[in-house]
Order: structure tokens, then C-alpha cells, then sequence
């Protein structure tokens, strides 16, 4: 038993009211004993609990994620690679995976792409799921990863492989019941040390610290997007609450289709056709051979993964770049090449 997290337990344990912030270094120590197993049982579920009542906040979760950076060395890639950062952790339920294809889309107009997440969402269909159907493996160790990514431009690294210490928790939320700080951290980890980083963030506390948070940790660029059921997505069915950190300056921005001269379609139209239904879908948009809502939607979120790489100036100047891809058949060779794997 951990006398220092008893300690530690007992300022953010005190309810609403009574409980107070730890400091930064407070934090690393917590998020250190928790890590390395010093914590009991009892002390993690009483910790991430109270701070779960009492409220992140942005240091804390600053701290927390710089910690669990320090147990997982980032992936072996080329600092002037140029990675988009995407993590895909809450799977999906109403709609369909429109982050995979627009993920191969931008990687096929020259973004380089790391999506990291994994499998096991309780009730929701996973992007690791879809993701290996269309050829995508979802196996690779960190290495094998960053050796794909190079390659190939896209690739998908599993959380377990990569932090098995934080999936650990991400586990724990089955027993408890409830999110925890790990939730956004696994979204922080950023594995490729990337510049850029597009994160899903539904739950309205964390949404709208990461951006501070992230800024904290040095990161220059990022979107954090509260997005279709979690995931970093735009959506084509309503308006997308967003922050944008660039350069130190954080910007509130509302996103929606007109902006982008598309129209609103209807969420029923947008349905989840279950893993073998995506793939299908999928591979139609990415042959050029689907016209409509569902092309448009993966154009807008490849066009938002292109302006985040620095493709282009704004989303709407990245439109073409991502309707070329499909038009020239860049984005069906892309697919093609991961499935002939």
C-alpha cells in the first residue's frame, strides 16, 4: 500500500467542495504509482473516482499524459515525416467508420497517418474492426508500425501493443462504470511525437481542456473535435463544435457543411451497415463509384485531415486536393495496395 497515494487520495477525495487540484508534480506521482502498480486496487478505484468527481484539471491532465509518454518510447519515424496524430478510441454505433476512408483518401494526396486505438469498445463496432478488412493490419508493434507508416502512409497502432500500462486502465472502465482521465490521455499520447493531431472528444470537460492541455505539452497544431459519437469526425448531419490549437493560440470554431458549399443530410442516412456493410460502402467511395451524401462526407473529413498535415490553408482549399484523390484514382490504389497485403 502506497502511503503517498493515500496522501494524495485525501486532497482530491473530498467531494465537489472540499477537494483541491493536485500540482504538476503531484500529478506525475500519482500517475507514476498508478503505472508501475504501486497503488492497490482500492487506492486506483478511490483515485480515479475522485478525480472523476472533482474535475481534471488542465495541468493535471498535462501531467498525466506526460507521464505516461515517459513508459512508451514514440515511434522510431522521421521528425520531418509530417504525421497526422489520429486517435480512434470510442467506435461507433449510429453511423459508419467515415474516418477510414478519408484517412486513405488524405494519405493518398501525401499526409502521412497514424490512427491508434483499439478493439474492445463495449457495444460499439471499432475502427480496428473495419480497419482490417480493408487490409489495414491492426497487429503491428511499435516498430513494425512506424516501418508501415513510412512505407505506406497510413497505419493503425493498437494501444495495447503500444502502452499495454494505459490500456490497462482503459480496461478498468468496464468495472467502474464510468470514464476516467485515462480517457483523454490515450487520446494525448500522441505514439509518433506527430505535429499535427486531429482528436474526438465528446464528454464536454475533457473537450475542452485537451486543447489547453495539449498546449502544455508543446503541441503546435492540433484539432479537437466534439465529433459523430466520439470520434474525430465532422459531421454532414449537423453543426461540429471544434477548438483549434495553432501555434500557441487556441480558437473556438463552429464547422458545418454549407460552409463547405455541401448540404445537411439527414443523421438516418448516415446508418451503421455493421462491419461487412462499411467495407462494401467503403470500397465503393474509395472506387469513385458512389456519388452523393456519403462521398461528400468523406471528402470534407479527408479535406479537414489535409488542412491539419498543412496541405492547405483552410478546409474548404483542401476540398480539391481530397476530390482529386478520389477522381484520379489515387485513393482505390491506396486501398488496393493495403489490400494486396
Amino acid at each position: 500500500m502506497s502511503s503517498t497515494m493515500q496522501t494524495l487520495i485525501a486532497k482530491v477525495g473530498k467531494g465537489e467542495k472540499g477537494a483541491k487540484d493536485l500540482t504538476h508534480d503531484e500529478a506525475k506521482e500519482a500517475m507514476r504509482l498508478l503505472l508501475e502498480g504501486v497503488a492497490t486496487p482500492a487506492q486506483v478505484g478511490s483515485f480515479l473516482v475522485a478525480m472523476r468527481i472533482k474535475g481534471e484539471s488542465v495541468s493535471e491532465l498535462a501531467a498525466f499524459t506526460a507521464t505516461a509518454r515517459e513508459y512508451a518510447p514514440p515511434l522510431p519515424v522521421p521528425p520531418d515525416l509530417g504525421v497526422v496524430d489520429i486517435p480512434t478510441y470510442a467506435g461507433k454505433q449510429d453511423s459508419w467508420h467515415v474516418l477510414l476512408p478519408a484517412a486513405i483518401v488524405a494519405a493518398a494526396a501525401g499526409v502521412p497517418i497514424l490512427l491508434h486505438g483499439y478493439d474492445d469498445v463495449p457495444g460499439r463496432l471499432a475502427t480496428a474492426t473495419v480497419a482490417a478488412r480493408l487490409g489495414i493490419p491492426t497487429d503491428l508493434d511499435p516498430k513494425q508500425a512506424a516501418d508501415y507508416l513510412v512505407k505506406n502512409g497510413l497505419a493503425y497502432l493498437d494501444i495495447g501493443l503500444y502502452h499495454p500500462l494505459v490500456f490497462r486502465f482503459l480496461e478498468m472502465r468496464k468495472e467502474l462504470g464510468v470514464r476516467s482521465f485515462f480517457q483523454p490521455v490515450s487520446r494525448m499520447l500522441n505514439p509518433a511525437h506527430a505535429r499535427a493531431s486531429i482528436i474526438g472528444m465528446s464528454h464536454p470537460p475533457y473537450f475542452e481542456k485537451i486543447a489547453e492541455a495539449l498546449r502544455m505539452l508543446g503541441t503546435q497544431r492540433a484539432l479537437i473535435l466534439r465529433g459523430l459519437e466520439g470520434e474525430p469526425e465532422l459531421s454532414i448531419s449537423s453543426v461540429t463544435k471544434a477548438i483549434e490549437l495553432r501555434e500557441d493560440r487556441i480558437t473556438p470554431v463552429t464547422l458545418q457543411p454549407k460552409d463547405l458549399d455541401l448540404p445537411f443530410e439527414r443523421i438516418e442516412h448516415l446508418a451503421a451497415a455493421g462491419a461487412d456493410g462499411e467495407v462494401e460502402l467503403i470500397t465503393k467511395i474509395l472506387g469513385n463509384k458512389v456519388k452523393g451524401s456519403q462521398r461528400e462526407w468523406v471528402v470534407m473529413n479527408a479535406a479537414m485531415i489535409l488542412y491539419t498535415g498543412g496541405k492547405a490553408a483552410s478546409i474548404r482549399a483542401a476540398l480539391p486536393l481530397a476530390q482529386e484523390a478520389l477522381a484520379s484514382g489515387a485513393a482505390k490504389k491506396k486501398l488496393d495496395e493495403f489490400l494486396s497485403r
